[in-house]
């Protein structure tokens, strides 16, 4: 069940905040301050070192940076329910690509995924709820290949993008950490 961030955070095994009865957002501005005491300018501009952008899906057990070995400006980080390309994840690579330099896209979706068992009846329950249709699809895939594959052919075919030769798509695994690679013609 989620947590409002009005509400009172639960303590967990990652919690180091000293306050015991504060919010979740009172937690994460308290983090921050530590965080801030100590931060150093690195002295970066918003162009990622590697020239490289990746999309995954936000799902709080990837922790990219870690996986895939990146340091703090080596990539531009695009998340979203998924790690789907739809036309706000084109808009980021776009200005990533076309204003940041950026030239190659790391596709990553995910085993259990979250994605894998919606549909689109997700929309027309939320309609139902709040008396208005979303605007966006739900983006729901069975198939977990077939949906990396769908998204690398996106990013290929967009007219936005210059940069569409280096385009790869993986499965991250979630139990055992491996990427495995799709290939985009099975």
């Amino acid at each position: 069940m989620p947590i409002p961030a009005s509400q009172p955070l639960p303590q967990s095994a990652n919690s180091t905040s000293a306050a015991t009865d504060g919010t979740l957002t009172d937690r994460l501005v308290e983090a921050n301050q530590r965080y801030a005491a100590a931060f150093t300018d690195p002295g970066m501009d918003a162009r990622p070192v590697l020239q490289v952008a990746v999309v995954a899906c936000m799902d709080a057990r990837l922790d990219l940076h870690a996986a895939l070995g990146l340091e703090l400006g080596d990539c531009h980080t695009i998340r979203n329910a998924g790690g789907v390309v739809t036309d706000d994840i084109i808009r980021s690579l776009t200005i990533s690509q076309r204003a940041l330099g950026t030239r190659s896209v790391v596709l990553i979706h995910h085993t259990g995924c979250g994605l894998l068992s919606l549909t689109e009846d997700f929309r027309h329950e939320l309609a139902a709820e709040v008396g208005q249709r979303p605007t966006w699809a739900v983006e729901a895939f069975k198939d977990l290949d077939e949906d990396v594959r769908q998204s690398m052919q996106r990013v290929r075919t967009s007219p936005f993008l210059l940069h569409t030769d280096d385009v790869r798509g993986f499965v991250f695994d979630v139990t055992t950490g491996l990427l495995r690679e799709i290939d985009p013609r099975d």
